[in-house]
């Protein structure tokens, strides 16, 4: 489970108990952001286009190397290899995309939307409409009603008590299985789509796609007023990159892309609900509703994980440094180590990590994290 961390894993505490016996203290937005100095959010150009000069290298790379795979059944260990390999690696470019949404790549907007747009269009992600989307999550983190991403059900909805009979019928591991593998396979378009787990203030469908406006009572739009056309202008990217997917498979063959672009986006798309959900999800991790919640509580319910030197380099930190992107979400990835620290110092009762090996913590999560229930004691919706 997730625990607040001193900077000795010997001094970690639990940060809640597994009864979650009773209401805790918060500190104030202000407080939090008053420990971590105005230089830690100060973009270095150089360092921003280095890192995006590897990422994009290695991967580019990569996918070169991809085209000179024999298209042969002999060879399907060298294309699971290689889908690892190469969706892995442009990980760190998804990751970059992500920053530039932030404001967090570059001090000249048009400039950093523009890469971002790129990168992201290369990736088949709507970037204006998930920077969007993105920026209500970060605006309602763990709000259970205005919350957008990896918002749990309730047991008494439709879904929870789906969920419930489900892993009734199948048993508790087989349901871990299945809830994993749908969740890195498929969860990242269905949400992009439909707007799955996005929460219920948005409506449901949402789609990243058409900015149709809800009519469901009570929900708001997802994409208001000038975000329809940035909705489209996101599209255009997207049938630009499909047009040179076509004109490529024209050239060779639709399974040479399929295999040369597709499995490796499986990859991409696997390592990023891999981030979010273990970022925003686990047996102790509360979501509150509105009488209960307000921002800092929100965003102190994000965890940090143990992804090891090889992925956190790769992926810039992404899942190792998140508490304190959720702090301030401006803060570029090369310093969100030391706002980490800084945080960790200043605030060691409140800040969440978690130790547990990350395939673990995933099946733990996979098994036990399906629909949220209301503990008296806090006022916070816990899943079971």
């Amino acid at each position: 489970m997730s625990q607040a961390v001193f900077l000795s894993p010997a001094d970690q505490v639990p940060a809640s108990t597994s009864e979650h016996s009773g209401p805790r203290s918060w500190p104030t937005k202000q407080q939090l952001l008053a420990c971590l100095p105005e230089e830690i959010s100060e973009i270095d150009t150089g360092k921003a286009w280095r890192c995006l000069a590897f990422s994009l290298s290695t991967s580019l790379l990569a996918y070169g190397v991809g085209c000179l795979i024999p298209l042969q059944w002999v060879f399907a260990p060298v294309w699971l290899l290689y889908a690892v390999i190469t969706g892995t690696l442009a990980g760190g470019c998804w990751v970059l995309a992500h920053e530039c949404g932030h404001n967090a790549f570059h001090p000249n907007r048009t400039v950093e939307n523009a890469v971002g747009l790129v990168l992201h269009s290369l990736l088949l992600v709507p970037y204006f409409s998930w920077l969007r989307s993105h920026a209500v999550h970060h605006a309602n983190c763990n709000h259970l009603e205005a919350g957008e991403t990896h918002v749990p059900s309730l047991l008494e909805s439709a879904w929870g008590s789906f969920s419930l009979w489900f892993k009734g019928v199948l048993g508790e591991s087989a349901y871990g299985v299945v809830s994993v593998v749908v969740h890195l396979l498929v969860g990242w378009p269905l949400y992009l789509m439909f707007g799955i787990t996005g929460g219920p203030a948005q409506g449901f469908p949402t789609s990243h796609f058409i900015p149709i406006p809800q009519v469901s009572p009570g929900s708001r739009e997802l994409f208001p007023g000038r975000w329809k056309g940035l909705v489209q202008m996101s599209n255009i990217g997207l049938v630009v990159v499909f047009s040179l997917m076509v004109f490529w498979a024209m050239q060779t063959s639709l399974l040479r892309v399929l295999c040369v672009y597709g499995l490796p986006y499986l990859v991409i798309n696997a390592w990023l609900v891999c981030y979010t959900w273990l970022q925003h999800t686990d047996t102790d991790i509360p979501h509150f509703t509105a009488d209960e919640w307000n921002w800092a509580k929100g965003a102190l319910q994000t965890v940090d994980r143990p992804y090891g030197p090889l992925l956190n380099f790769l992926h810039h930190g992404i899942g190792s440094t998140h508490v304190a992107h959720h702090l301030s979400s401006r803060i570029p990835h090369y310093n969100a180590w030391r706002a980490t620290e800084l945080i960790r110092e200043a605030f060691p009762e409140v800040v969440r990590y978690d130790p547990t090996p990350i395939h673990l913590a995933l099946w733990r999560i996979g098994r036990q994290c399906s629909y949220v229930t209301r503990n008296p004691a806090d006022g916070g919706y816990y899943y079971r």
